[in-house]
């Protein structure tokens, strides 16, 4: 019982990755838009460790001065 979800194929994996680090980029970027749209396809594929893995990255794109703050 090691792994109760299975994987998803690497090149799934890969575009998620790209995707997350895009919906990064947009928000660094305040594009509003950008963000809603990249969400919105973020939703189509997401799984729950993907959204842990998307928090991460956020908060590593924030500037030091703003974490805590949202």
């Amino acid at each position: 019982m090691e792994h109760l979800v299975p994987a998803a194929p690497q090149t799934a994996r890969d575009g998620q990755a790209a995707l997350v680090e895009a919906i990064t980029e947009a928000v660094h970027d305040g594009d509003d838009r950008t963000v809603r749209r990249l969400l919105a396809r973020f939703a189509e594929l997401a799984t729950i460790a993907d959204l842990y893995a998307l928090c991460n990255a956020l908060d590593a794109a924030r500037p030091s001065g703003n974490r805590g703050r949202r």
